[in-house]
Protein backbone atom coordinates (compact mmCIF):
# COMPACT_ATOMS: atom_id res chain seq x y z
CA UNK A 1 0.00 0.00 0.00
CA UNK A 2 1.78 3.10 -1.34
CA UNK A 3 0.44 5.77 1.02
CA UNK A 4 0.97 3.48 4.01
CA UNK A 5 4.60 2.94 2.98
CA UNK A 6 5.19 6.68 2.79
CA UNK A 7 3.63 7.29 6.19
CA UNK A 8 6.06 4.83 7.79
CA UNK A 9 9.23 5.46 5.81
CA UNK A 10 11.81 8.17 5.69
CA UNK A 11 11.45 10.76 2.97
CA UNK A 12 12.17 8.93 -0.28
CA UNK A 13 11.46 10.99 -3.36
CA UNK A 14 10.86 9.34 -6.69
CA UNK A 15 13.57 10.03 -9.23
CA UNK A 16 12.62 11.25 -12.70
CA UNK A 17 14.95 11.94 -15.60
CA UNK A 18 13.03 14.68 -17.41
CA UNK A 19 10.37 16.78 -15.72
CA UNK A 20 9.76 19.27 -18.47
CA UNK A 21 7.31 17.07 -20.33
CA UNK A 22 5.93 13.90 -18.83
CA UNK A 23 3.67 11.36 -20.51
CA UNK A 24 0.91 9.90 -18.39
CA UNK A 25 0.99 6.71 -20.44
CA UNK A 26 3.08 3.85 -19.06
CA UNK A 27 5.08 5.84 -16.50
CA UNK A 28 3.39 4.56 -13.34
CA UNK A 29 4.21 1.34 -11.53
CA UNK A 30 0.89 1.09 -9.67
CA UNK A 31 -2.75 1.15 -10.66
CA UNK A 32 -5.21 3.97 -9.97
CA UNK A 33 -5.43 4.88 -6.29
CA UNK A 34 -8.21 6.76 -4.55
CA UNK A 35 -6.17 9.30 -2.55
CA UNK A 36 -8.97 10.07 -0.12
CA UNK A 37 -9.80 6.45 0.65
CA UNK A 38 -6.20 5.47 1.20
CA UNK A 39 -5.40 8.43 3.43
CA UNK A 40 -8.53 7.90 5.51
CA UNK A 41 -7.26 4.45 6.45
CA UNK A 42 -4.34 6.12 8.21
CA UNK A 43 -6.09 9.19 9.53
CA UNK A 44 -5.47 8.55 13.22
CA UNK A 45 -2.24 10.50 13.60
CA UNK A 46 -1.42 13.82 11.94
CA UNK A 47 2.07 13.52 13.44
CA UNK A 48 2.79 10.74 10.92
CA UNK A 49 2.66 13.35 8.15
CA UNK A 50 3.71 16.58 9.90
CA UNK A 51 7.23 18.00 9.96
CA UNK A 52 8.50 17.70 13.53
CA UNK A 53 11.70 19.69 13.07
CA UNK A 54 9.86 23.00 13.36
CA UNK A 55 11.64 26.31 13.94
CA UNK A 56 9.86 29.06 15.87
CA UNK A 57 10.79 32.61 16.82
CA UNK A 58 9.55 34.77 19.72
CA UNK A 59 7.31 37.79 19.06
CA UNK A 60 10.13 40.15 20.08
CA UNK A 61 12.30 38.95 17.18
CA UNK A 62 12.85 41.82 14.77
CA UNK A 63 11.18 41.68 11.37
CA UNK A 64 14.67 41.57 9.87
CA UNK A 65 15.53 38.68 12.17
CA UNK A 66 12.46 36.78 11.01
CA UNK A 67 13.41 37.42 7.37
CA UNK A 68 16.92 36.08 8.00
CA UNK A 69 15.58 32.98 9.77
CA UNK A 70 13.12 32.18 6.99
CA UNK A 71 15.72 32.85 4.29
CA UNK A 72 18.45 30.72 5.89
CA UNK A 73 16.08 27.81 6.59
CA UNK A 74 14.20 27.99 3.30
CA UNK A 75 10.83 28.41 5.06
CA UNK A 76 7.70 30.03 3.65
CA UNK A 77 6.28 30.51 7.15
CA UNK A 78 7.45 30.50 10.73
CA UNK A 79 5.29 30.16 13.87
CA UNK A 80 5.66 32.93 16.47
CA UNK A 81 5.77 31.50 19.99
CA UNK A 82 6.28 32.68 23.56
CA UNK A 83 9.98 32.48 24.34
CA UNK A 84 9.43 30.77 27.68
CA UNK A 85 6.58 28.35 27.01
CA UNK A 86 6.78 27.87 23.20
CA UNK A 87 3.03 28.45 23.07
CA UNK A 88 1.68 29.67 19.74
CA UNK A 89 0.99 33.40 19.44
CA UNK A 90 0.94 33.92 15.69
CA UNK A 91 2.59 33.16 12.37
CA UNK A 92 4.42 35.14 9.71
CA UNK A 93 4.67 34.09 6.05
CA UNK A 94 6.69 35.14 3.03
CA UNK A 95 3.57 36.89 1.71
CA UNK A 96 3.37 38.92 4.95
CA UNK A 97 7.01 39.93 4.45
CA UNK A 98 6.58 41.21 0.89
CA UNK A 99 3.34 42.88 1.99
CA UNK A 100 5.31 44.72 4.68
CA UNK A 101 8.17 45.63 2.33
CA UNK A 102 5.82 47.52 0.06
CA UNK A 103 3.45 45.14 -1.59
CA UNK A 104 0.34 45.81 0.47
CA UNK A 105 -1.44 47.09 3.57
CA UNK A 106 1.21 45.96 6.08
CA UNK A 107 3.51 48.57 4.53
CA UNK A 108 1.35 51.15 6.35
CA UNK A 109 3.38 50.24 9.44
CA UNK A 110 6.38 51.82 7.75
CA UNK A 111 4.50 54.90 6.65
CA UNK A 112 2.41 55.58 9.76
CA UNK A 113 4.30 54.29 12.77
CA UNK A 114 7.82 54.88 11.49
CA UNK A 115 7.18 57.90 9.22
CA UNK A 116 8.60 56.14 6.19
CA UNK A 117 11.80 55.07 7.96
CA UNK A 118 12.25 51.51 6.70
CA UNK A 119 15.43 50.96 8.71
CA UNK A 120 13.50 51.59 11.93
CA UNK A 121 10.55 49.53 10.71
CA UNK A 122 12.53 46.36 9.91
CA UNK A 123 13.93 46.48 13.44
CA UNK A 124 10.42 46.50 14.90
CA UNK A 125 9.11 43.36 16.60
CA UNK A 126 7.76 40.75 14.20
CA UNK A 127 4.54 40.74 16.25
CA UNK A 128 3.74 44.00 14.44
CA UNK A 129 3.08 42.10 11.18
CA UNK A 130 2.32 38.55 12.33
CA UNK A 131 -1.06 36.94 11.77
CA UNK A 132 -3.05 36.36 14.95
CA UNK A 133 -5.73 33.70 15.62
CA UNK A 134 -3.79 31.11 13.65
CA UNK A 135 -5.59 27.99 12.43
CA UNK A 136 -3.99 24.97 14.08
CA UNK A 137 -4.46 21.32 15.02
CA UNK A 138 -3.88 19.28 18.16
CA UNK A 139 -1.39 16.42 18.22
CA UNK A 140 -4.20 13.85 18.34
CA UNK A 141 -5.92 15.29 15.25
CA UNK A 142 -6.30 13.07 12.21
CA UNK A 143 -5.20 13.58 8.66
CA UNK A 144 -8.73 14.22 7.44
CA UNK A 145 -9.00 17.13 9.91
CA UNK A 146 -5.86 18.67 8.42
CA UNK A 147 -6.99 18.30 4.83
CA UNK A 148 -10.38 19.80 5.61
CA UNK A 149 -8.99 22.74 7.57
CA UNK A 150 -6.28 23.57 5.03
CA UNK A 151 -8.86 23.48 2.26
CA UNK A 152 -11.47 25.58 4.08
CA UNK A 153 -9.00 28.09 5.52
CA UNK A 154 -6.96 28.26 2.29
CA UNK A 155 -3.76 28.04 4.28
CA UNK A 156 -0.51 26.41 3.28
CA UNK A 157 0.43 25.23 6.77
CA UNK A 158 -1.00 24.32 10.17
CA UNK A 159 0.99 24.32 13.42
CA UNK A 160 0.41 21.17 15.50
CA UNK A 161 -0.04 21.97 19.21
CA UNK A 162 0.11 20.02 22.44
CA UNK A 163 -2.82 20.17 24.85
CA UNK A 164 -1.22 23.17 26.60
CA UNK A 165 -0.65 25.06 23.33
CA UNK A 166 3.04 24.34 22.70
CA UNK A 167 4.14 23.99 19.06
CA UNK A 168 5.20 20.41 18.41
CA UNK A 169 5.26 20.27 14.61
CA UNK A 170 3.86 21.86 11.47
CA UNK A 171 1.84 20.30 8.68
CA UNK A 172 2.18 21.89 5.25
CA UNK A 173 0.83 21.40 1.76
CA UNK A 174 4.24 20.05 0.78
CA UNK A 175 3.95 17.27 3.38
CA UNK A 176 0.82 15.99 1.63
CA UNK A 177 2.36 16.40 -1.81
CA UNK A 178 5.23 14.15 -0.62
CA UNK A 179 2.70 11.63 0.62
CA UNK A 180 1.02 11.16 -2.76
CA UNK A 181 4.02 11.78 -5.02
CA UNK A 182 4.24 9.11 -7.72
CA UNK A 183 0.95 7.40 -6.84
CA UNK A 184 -1.23 7.09 -9.92
CA UNK A 185 -4.44 9.00 -9.14
CA UNK A 186 -6.17 8.49 -12.48
CA UNK A 187 -6.83 12.26 -12.39
CA UNK A 188 -5.21 14.72 -14.77
CA UNK A 189 -3.80 18.11 -13.79
CA UNK A 190 -6.17 19.61 -16.35
CA UNK A 191 -9.06 18.77 -14.01
CA UNK A 192 -7.60 20.71 -11.08
CA UNK A 193 -5.28 23.38 -12.48
CA UNK A 194 -6.06 27.09 -12.24
CA UNK A 195 -6.98 28.14 -15.76
CA UNK A 196 -6.99 31.91 -15.27
CA UNK A 197 -3.26 32.49 -15.00
CA UNK A 198 -1.99 35.93 -14.03
CA UNK A 199 1.45 36.57 -15.50
CA UNK A 200 4.07 39.30 -15.31
CA UNK A 201 6.23 40.62 -18.11
CA UNK A 202 9.95 40.02 -17.67
CA UNK A 203 10.65 43.74 -17.21
CA UNK A 204 8.02 44.19 -14.49
CA UNK A 205 9.71 45.57 -11.37
CA UNK A 206 10.02 43.37 -8.30
CA UNK A 207 7.98 46.01 -6.46
CA UNK A 208 5.05 45.77 -8.89
CA UNK A 209 5.23 41.99 -9.00
CA UNK A 210 5.04 41.94 -5.19
CA UNK A 211 1.96 44.15 -5.32
CA UNK A 212 0.29 41.79 -7.80
CA UNK A 213 0.95 38.82 -5.51
CA UNK A 214 -0.38 40.56 -2.39
CA UNK A 215 -3.40 42.15 -4.05
CA UNK A 216 -4.40 38.98 -5.92
CA UNK A 217 -3.61 36.58 -3.08
CA UNK A 218 -0.96 34.72 -5.12
CA UNK A 219 2.22 33.10 -3.78
CA UNK A 220 3.74 32.68 -7.23
CA UNK A 221 3.74 34.48 -10.55
CA UNK A 222 4.68 33.07 -13.98
CA UNK A 223 7.02 35.41 -15.88
CA UNK A 224 6.76 35.76 -19.66
CA UNK A 225 8.50 37.57 -22.46
CA UNK A 226 6.85 37.87 -25.86
CA UNK A 227 4.17 35.48 -24.55
CA UNK A 228 6.82 32.82 -23.87
CA UNK A 229 7.12 31.45 -20.34
CA UNK A 230 10.62 32.00 -18.96
CA UNK A 231 10.11 31.09 -15.30
CA UNK A 232 8.05 31.35 -12.13
CA UNK A 233 8.83 33.71 -9.25
CA UNK A 234 7.40 33.18 -5.76
CA UNK A 235 6.85 35.35 -2.71
CA UNK A 236 9.67 33.39 -1.06
CA UNK A 237 11.99 34.27 -3.96
CA UNK A 238 11.34 37.96 -3.32
CA UNK A 239 11.79 37.57 0.44
CA UNK A 240 15.02 35.60 -0.04
CA UNK A 241 16.31 38.25 -2.45
CA UNK A 242 15.65 40.97 0.12
CA UNK A 243 17.21 38.93 2.91
CA UNK A 244 20.60 38.35 1.33
CA UNK A 245 23.47 39.93 -0.56
CA UNK A 246 23.38 43.40 -2.06
CA UNK A 247 19.61 43.70 -1.70
CA UNK A 248 19.95 43.08 2.05
CA UNK A 249 22.53 45.87 2.30
CA UNK A 250 20.12 48.22 0.55
CA UNK A 251 17.34 47.07 2.83
CA UNK A 252 19.22 47.83 6.04
CA UNK A 253 20.34 51.22 4.74
CA UNK A 254 16.80 52.14 3.78
CA UNK A 255 17.37 52.11 0.00
CA UNK A 256 14.70 49.47 -0.51
CA UNK A 257 13.18 51.12 -3.56
CA UNK A 258 16.45 50.82 -5.46
CA UNK A 259 16.48 47.06 -4.87
CA UNK A 260 12.77 46.79 -5.63
CA UNK A 261 13.20 48.51 -9.00
CA UNK A 262 15.10 45.53 -10.43
CA UNK A 263 13.16 43.46 -13.01
CA UNK A 264 11.31 40.41 -11.73
CA UNK A 265 13.12 38.28 -14.33
CA UNK A 266 16.35 38.80 -12.35
CA UNK A 267 14.94 36.51 -9.63
CA UNK A 268 14.45 33.51 -11.92
CA UNK A 269 17.00 30.98 -10.75
CA UNK A 270 15.62 27.65 -11.92
CA UNK A 271 15.00 26.07 -15.28
CA UNK A 272 11.40 26.18 -16.38
CA UNK A 273 9.57 23.03 -15.28
CA UNK A 274 6.34 22.55 -17.20
CA UNK A 275 3.96 19.83 -18.33
CA UNK A 276 0.88 19.20 -20.43
CA UNK A 277 -2.64 19.05 -19.04
CA UNK A 278 -2.90 15.25 -19.40
CA UNK A 279 -0.22 14.69 -16.74
CA UNK A 280 -1.45 12.56 -13.83
CA UNK A 281 -1.82 14.36 -10.49
CA UNK A 282 0.42 11.82 -8.76
CA UNK A 283 3.17 12.36 -11.30
CA UNK A 284 2.81 16.14 -10.94
CA UNK A 285 3.31 15.72 -7.19
CA UNK A 286 6.47 13.67 -7.82
CA UNK A 287 7.87 16.38 -10.10
CA UNK A 288 7.18 19.08 -7.50
CA UNK A 289 9.10 17.14 -4.86
CA UNK A 290 11.99 16.19 -7.15
CA UNK A 291 12.44 19.70 -8.52
CA UNK A 292 11.57 21.46 -5.23
CA UNK A 293 8.86 23.63 -6.77
CA UNK A 294 5.41 24.47 -5.47
CA UNK A 295 3.76 24.71 -8.87
CA UNK A 296 4.01 23.54 -12.47
CA UNK A 297 2.89 25.73 -15.39
CA UNK A 298 0.75 23.80 -17.86
CA UNK A 299 1.42 24.29 -21.56
CA UNK A 300 -0.69 22.74 -24.32
CA UNK A 301 0.22 23.27 -27.99
CA UNK A 302 2.79 25.89 -27.01
CA UNK A 303 0.29 27.99 -25.05
CA UNK A 304 0.30 28.59 -21.29
CA UNK A 305 -3.18 27.39 -20.35
CA UNK A 306 -2.96 26.87 -16.58
CA UNK A 307 -0.90 26.24 -13.48
CA UNK A 308 -1.10 23.37 -11.01
CA UNK A 309 -0.08 24.16 -7.42
CA UNK A 310 0.41 22.28 -4.16
CA UNK A 311 -2.99 23.57 -3.06
CA UNK A 312 -4.57 22.07 -6.19
CA UNK A 313 -2.94 18.73 -5.32
CA UNK A 314 -4.60 18.92 -1.89
CA UNK A 315 -7.94 19.66 -3.52
CA UNK A 316 -7.56 16.56 -5.67
CA UNK A 317 -7.01 14.51 -2.50
CA UNK A 318 -10.08 15.84 -0.71
CA UNK A 319 -12.53 15.55 -3.61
Amino acid sequence: MKVHEKLNANDKTIQRHDSKMQSTIGTMDVGPVNFKAKISEHEGDIMAVATKDVVTVPPTTTIMGAIKTMTSKGFRRVPITDAGTNRLEGVVTSVDIIDFLGGGSKNLLVEKKFKGNLLAAINADVKEIMRHNVSHLRENSNISDALKMMSEEKTGGLPILSEDGRVLAICTEKDFVKLVAGIHANKSVGEYMSKKVKTAQADTSIFNAAKIMVNEGFRRLPVVTDSILIGVVTASDIMNFMGSGDAFNKLVTGNIHEAFDAPISSLISKDVVWASSDLDIGEAAAIMIEKNVGSIPIIDDGVLCGIITERDILRSITE
